[in-house]
Order: structure tokens, then C-alpha cells, then sequence
């Protein structure tokens, strides 16, 4: 079959060319709006209360709209109460609420309000003034818009002495958009000149170290232009470019390495193109192929996480695997053919080795290791659990402002309002009431009082904003009475603002903002949030029904949908890497052997990230911010990835290691014989992985620096002391036992093996 698809690719190499050509400027063309399109949103859990709160609070409120920010304005110059101060900042305030392009809906605060009533909206330095916008953009918009929007407003007032700023989660996603792009072009910048050296020392050759190129460029171009198609009909997270292309340069060297490798050295060997592209479609084309079908399986667990985050950036990874598979095993292919033997073209000038002579040290190694495999076992795993420990410690949340740099706008706007107004102003927890009738008219309209002076006397809380104070001017027992309109219509122009801040015009939805004392991921804030979610579930009236929004909600509801689905992902993922390796290797025992292997990999990848992370251990020496958690999607992420990139390394080693085994060697020289023929390439693809995830985490923002550094440490320690030492060691005790399945019995053991084994595990030492 290799030898007829080898022939065919031959024989239509020129309309292949052809297509692919036209599928390269198609999908760059269709990818040129993607990064406008991306979402910064998906966070939602569907169904959860968190989005049920958002989803109300979007209509029915007379300034507050589909999406809704926060106007920030520092006045370097004035101080509040001077006619200067009034004046610019109500200059200000009013040109930007009027800029069409926000398709403000409705504002309430400092500049829609007088007198005394401004005092709220003015922060502790008498500089700092805020007004909350409603617009009629909805969310994904938002984020289209307002960076823009942000970008001219700082250029223009900032010589003025004027520092404005918009705090909302469109401008912080359309700030996060940004900073990943530039991430994503310093990582290009520092990747593929390190790429092509790393490539240029395995080859030894010009011509091939470029051509491993085109199957980088082929899957990474593919996967954006339908990436941006998707992203034009669904909501898809900014984070599917950072780790599409981060994943996509990655297993596309790798893959292109396996079958170039061999194709050049079927070459050397003498035979003729179509001989040499057979064998090495026959070999490494079909490790491959598995490689790939692996990783698309282990990544399309994700996709039962019901939150978009995840299942955006999982279909990004699972499209690039397949188009990086594709393009191995049918552009590539296509290339090699056209170039030929001029794919040995500018060699460089150093001695190059033979396959022998290259393997021989690694084939040294893995004896020296199995003559000791239970010290060996015992020092390596011990290592990789020691390292494992600091991961009991893990915590997860989503993303907040503290991840923008304080130079951008966007984040000075945040940090403002935090200490204008306090940590958790910026932020607050959201109680959306809603009853079945009007609130004036409600038996139960009491009960929200009762609630709001249960909510003041909590933990973290500094205050609670609500109507009820500005109702209870005109009727003190029954303060939702006043929504009536003969005892409304008494309520000053101001006061009448404040109430239809908080309550819908149909009178039957009132929000209770409850500001806390720190951030919104602080472990504070979820303690806070725990504890009004217990208030408003026991307010005990079924007339009315309370759900708690807000950012501290949103990340905890994220983080609750991806703890219910872990176990079924696990499941699933498992599940579907045993059965692949059990069919290939037709042996019980192996299966078990690799994931296991994987768990300990994984458990020493999360406790050095925790260290870095969330204890700083070294994090300013890579220019790392420390935070108190990791982002929530890197734990499961790394979870998929990693199972199986490191299944894809344990195939092409045990592929081998099969290969001498049938052909009757016995199994330590089998292990020997299959370290020694794989070991080099499958180290050198480890170092292109570490090279490419190692860029992502110099540059990228926060969750991208985290899955980077994760994804360069548990390739690093895959390639060294999994490959190196623990396979070896563990292969070594398992014996025969390593090709075992019901109804066959095992292999007879060897003389020596016999032998080593009689002794028991102690004369393994």
C-alpha cells in the first residue's frame, strides 16, 4: 500500500501541488480577520448562575445594555469640586459616552448625577471620577470595538493631563487579544530561527531543515483560515491562536522529522526516490499517522467540558494535528518527490555518523540502566514524586486584570477604580432578584431587605449597593413601596437615577451589588461568594428567585463545570489511549506500564508549575508573574496534551522495541536495540518541542506563559528521564511479561533472562 501511494503522489504530484497551493492562499486570505474575531468571552458555564444573572441584567434596566463598561477619568491638574474639574470632566465624560461607535444605551454616575449625589462616584484622591456605561453592542462586539475606542481616547486626552479609561470585560479581553498577538509574533521571532538551527544541526543539511517547514506552514495556515470561518458564526476563545500554533509547530516539526529523517537515509542507502518515500510512508508515515489519530482522540475528550473556553481551544489543537497529520503524509510526500535527491543538497560540512555509530551511546546507556533496574526505577521515580508534591497545593481560576501589564490603559483603569474605590469595586458580586410580581405589590418584598442586611454583616463584605436606601426617603417600613408611581414620582431626579440603576422597568428584577475586600480571584472573594450564594438560597420565599453573578461567580461556576467533567475526560482519554496501544502492541501489561509512566510525568509537570506560579520559586529570573492560582484550563489541558505527545514518543520507541523482539532477540536486547534506533531522532524531536513551547512561555501572557513552560518541562522530562530511565528499568522487571495477553502465552524467557529473574528482584540492583 505504501509502495501505490508512494506511486500515485508520484504520478499527481503537479495537481497536488496545485491544490495545495490554492488551499495555502485561500486559508490565508479567510485568516486575515481571525484575530478580530476571537472572543475573550467563554466562561460561561451554561445554565449556571452566573450566566443566568448576566443574561438578566442585559435588558430591562434603564443604563445598563447587552454589554456594559465602567468610565475612568483622572484629572492630573484639578482637583473634585472645582469649576475646572467639573468642566473637563464633563467635557470628557460626554464625548466619550457619545462616540457612536459605543452605541451607548444609557449612563448613571458621576455625569449623570449632581450635588451630593456625585460624592459616590468621586475616589479617595479628589481626582478620580466614574460613570457606568450601558451600550448596545452585544459582548463579542464589544470586544471588536473598544480597544480601538480605548487606544484613541488615551492618545488624545492623555496631553491633557488626563488619563481615561474603560474597565470592562470587552476592554480587558480586547487588551488580552492584543498583548497575545504580540506574544505570538516575539514567540515566531524566537522560534523558527531557533527551529531551523536545531533542524540544521539533526540534518546536517539546509534543504531539509527548510523543507520540515512546509508542514508547519501548511497545518498552521489551514487551521486559521477555518478557524476564522468558525469564528464568524461561533464564539471561539482568544486563546486558540496562541496554543493552535503554539501545538502546530510543535507535532509538525516532529512529524516532518520522522519521515524526512528516514527518507534521507533510505537515500544514502542508494535507493531511488519512489523506493526511499515508500519505505519511509511504510515506517514513519504510519507512526505518524497513529501519532496524530492519537492526539486528535486524547484532545477531543475536552470537548465534554460544557464550557467554550476549553472546546474552543481543543478544536483548534484537534484541527492542526489533523491538518500537520494530512500534511505529513500527503504534501510532504509531494515535496520529497519533486525534490528528490536534492534534498541532500547543502550538507554541512561535519562528519556525520552512521545510524550505528549514532546509537551506540544510547544503546550503552539503556544497558547500564537495565543491569540495575530497580535502583534506577526506584531514584527516578522517586525524583519525579518529589517534584510531584507541591502540586497537592494546586489551585485554579480564571484569568483577571492582574494578567494585563500595568503599562496598558486598560489595566491603570482597573487598578484606579480598585484603589479610588476599593479592591472589590471593580469587581463586585452581583444578586440579581427576580419575582414573580411587582416588588411594590409583593408579599415577600421584605424578605430583599432582610437579605441586603444579611449580605453588610458578612466576612470581606465593605458595603452593599442597592435602592433601598434612596426608597426608604419615601416610605420607611415598606421601602419597595416606593416603586409604586405616586411615591417614585416624589423622589428627587437623581435618586429616581439611581433606582432604575438597580431595577428593571417592569419592577420585578432588583440588583444587590455587594463589594468585597479584594480581588476577584482572591481566595477572599470565593469565600465571600460561597457565603452570599448560602444567603440567597436561603431566603426562603417562593415568590421571588435570587442568582449570584459577577466575575468571582463566573470563575467559580468555570471551575465547577470542569471539576464535574474531569472524571468523564480522564475516563474517556484513557480509555481510548489503552485500547490504541493494547490493539498495536497486542499486549495487556504495556498499556498499563505507559500510563502510569504519564501519571508520574503529569504529578511532577503540575508541582513545578505550582512552585513557579503560585510560590515564585524562580519566576522573576524568566520574567514570570506570581499569582495565587493557575489559570483553570492549563491543569486539563496539559492533562490531554501531554498523555499524548508522550504516548506518541512511547509508540515510536515500542514500535521498535517490538520489531527486534519478533525478529528474537531477548528483551534486554531488545529494549537496548530499540533505545539505540530511536533515541536520537526521538530526542531531537523533544528538543524542537522544547524549543517551540520554551518561546510561548518567554512571551505569551500569563496562561500561555503557564502551558508552555508546563509543555516544555514534561516533554524535557519524557525525553530524559522517562526514555532514559524509567522505561528502560521498568521494561527490564516486566520481562516477558511485557508482550503478555490472555490466550498467548508469554515468550519463553532467554537463558539469561531465566537466570536474572530466578535471583529474584534484589539481584537486580
Amino acid at each position: 500500500m505504501s509502495q501505490r501511494l508512494s506511486q500515485a503522489l508520484h504520478r499527481f504530484r503537479g495537481p497536488l501541488l496545485g491544490l495545495w497551493l490554492v488551499a495555502l492562499v485561500a486559508a490565508a486570505v479567510a485568516a486575515l480577520p481571525l484575530a478580530d474575531r476571537l472572543s475573550g468571552g467563554g466562561w460561561y458555564a451554561p445554565g449556571s448562575d452566573s450566566l443566568k444573572a448576566v443574561q438578566s441584567m442585559r435588558s430591562g434596566f434603564a443604563d445598563r445594555g447587552a454589554s456594559n463598561l465602567t468610565l475612568v477619568v483622572t484629572d492630573e491638574r484639578n482637583l473634585a469640586g472645582s469649576p475646572e474639574f467639573d468642566r473637563r470632566m464633563s467635557q470628557v465624560m460626554r464625548e466619550v459616552t457619545g462616540d457612536k461607535r459605543l452605541e451607548t444605551s444609557g449612563s448613571y454616575g458621576w455625569l449623570t448625577l449632581s450635588g451630593d449625589s456625585r460624592k459616590e462616584f468621586v475616589g479617595k484622591d479628589r481626582r478620580t471620577a466614574v460613570t457606568m456605561v450601558g451600550l448596545a453592542l452585544d459582548d463579542g462586539t464589544a470586544r471588536r470595538v473598544l480597544p480601538d475606542v480605548q487606544k484613541e481616547i488615551d492618545h488624545r486626552y492623555a496631553p491633557q493631563g488626563l488619563r481615561v479609561s474603560m474597565v470592562s470585560a470587552g476592554t480587558f479581553w480586547g487588551e488580552i487579544n492584543k498583548l497575545s498577538a504580540e506574544g505570538l509574533q516575539k514567540a515566531e521571532l524566537i522560534t523558527f530561527p531557533l527551529v531551523l538551527l536545531i533542524l540544521l544541526l539533526l540534518y546536517r543539511g539546509v534543504v531539509a531543515a527548510v523543507v520540515s517547514f512546509v508542514v508547519s506552514v501548511t497545518a498552521i495556515a489551514l487551521t486559521f483560515g477555518v478557524m476564522s470561518v468558525l469564528a464568524g458564526h461561533h464564539e471561539l476563545s482568544i486563546f486558540v491562536q496562541n496554543a493552535a500554533t503554539m501545538i502546530g509547530l510543535g507535532v509538525s516539526v516532529d512529524y516532518s522529522l520522522f519521515i524526512i529523517s528516514r527518507y534521507v537515509d533510505e537515500l544514502t542507502a542508494g535507493r531511488d526516490r519512489t523506493a526511499a518515500l515508500a519505505i519511509a510512508l511504510r515506517t514513519s508515515g504510519r507512526t505518524v499517522l497513529f501519532s496524530g489519530l492519537i492526539v486528535v482522540l486524547a484532545m477531543s475528550s475536552l470537548f465534554l467540558v460544557d464550557l467554550n473556553v476549553i472546546r474552543s481551544i481543543a478544536l483548534g489543537i484537534v484541527v492542526v494535528v489533523a491538518f500537520a497529520t494530512l500534511a505529513s503524509v500527503v504534501v510532504l510526500p509531494v515535496v520529497l518527490h519533486l525534490i528528490g535527491d536534492r534534498i541532500l543538497w547543502g550538507r554541512l560540512p561535519v562528519q556525520r555518523r552512521t545510524p550505528r555509530d549514532k546509537g551506540h551511546r544510547w544503546g550503552s546507556v539503556a544497558r547500564q540502566i537495565m543491569r540495575r533496574p530497580v535502583l534506577f526505577l526506584t531514584l527516578a521515580s522517586a525524583a519525579l514524586l518529589a517534584l510531584a508534591v507541591p502540586s497537592l497545593d494546586l489551585r485554579t481560576f480564571t484569568p483577571d486584570a492582574r494578567i494585563a501589564p500595568s503599562s496598558s490603559p486598560v489595566r491603570q483603569g482597573f487598578d484606579a477604580v480598585r484603589e479610588q474605590f476599593g479592591p472589590g469595586t471593580a469587581s463586585p458580586h452581583q444578586v440579581v432578584i427576580t419575582s414573580r410580581t411587582a416588588l411594590s405589590a409583593s408579599s415577600d418584598a421584605g424578605r430583599v431587605a432582610d437579605l441586603q442586611e444579611q449580605l453588610a454583616r458578612l466576612p470581606h463584605v465593605t458595603a452593599v449597593r442597592s435602592p433601598l436606601d434612596v426608597l426608604r426617603t419615601v416610605s420607611p417600613e415598606r421601602p419597595l413601596a416606593g416603586l409604586d408611581t405616586a411615591p417614585f414620582s416624589r423622589l428627587p431626579g437623581d435618586a429616581r437615577r439611581t433606582v432604575d440603576h438597580y431595577v428593571s422597568a417592569d419592577r420585578r428584577k432588583i440588583v444587590l451589588e455587594v463589594i468585597g475586600d479584594d480581588y476577584a480571584s482572591a481566595d477572599a472573594s470565593r469565600a465571600l461568594l460561597a457565603s452570599i450564594r448560602s444567603a440567597a438560597d436561603g431566603m426562603g420565599a417562593p415568590g421571588l428567585h435570587a442568582v449570584v453573578g459577577g466575575e468571582t461567580a463566573e470563575g467559580a461556576d468555570a471551575n465547577t463545570a470542569i471539576g464535574d467533567a474531569l472524571p468523564e475526560v480522564v475516563a474517556v482519554m484513557l480509555a481510548v489511549l489503552y485500547l490504541m496501544l493494547l490493539v498495536t502492541f497486542r499486549s495487556l501489561l504495556l498499556p498499563v506500564k505507559a500510563i502510569a509512566i504519564n501519571v508520574l510525568s503529569l504529578g511532577a509537570t503540575y508541582g513545578v508549575l505550582v512552585l513557579v506560579f503560585q510560590h515564585g520559586l524562580g519566576a522573576t529570573l524568566f520574567g514570570f508573574d506570581r499569582s495565587d492560582h493557575l489559570q483553570n484550563f492549563v491543569p486539563i489541558l496539559l492533562l490531554a496534551i501531554l498523555f499524548s505527545l508522550s504516548t506518541d514518543y512511547e509508540v515510536f520507541l515500542l514500535r521498535r522495541i517490538r520489531e527486534e523482539h519478533d525478529a528474537g532477540a531477548d528483551n534486554t536486547s531488545a529494549v537496548a536495540a530499540g533505545m539505540a534506533r530511536t533515541a536520537p531522532l526521538i530526542s531531537g524531536a523533544a528538543l524542537l518541542m522544547v524549543a517551540v513551547f520554551g518561546a510561548f512561555a518567554l512571551t505569551g501572557i500569563m496562561p500561555i506563559q503557564q502551558l508552555g513552560l508546563g509543555l516544555a518541562l514534561a516533554i524535557a522530562l519524557d525525553a530524559t528521564v522517562i526514555r532514559l530511565i524509567v522505561v528502560p528499568a521498568a521494561m527490564r522487571l516486566m520481562g516477558r511479561w511485557n508482550w503478555w495477553l490472555p490466550g498467548r502465552r508469554p515468550t519463553p524467557a532467554t537463558p539469561s533472562e531465566a537466570a536474572s529473574e530466578s535471583s529474584g528482584p534484589l539481584g537486580r540492583w
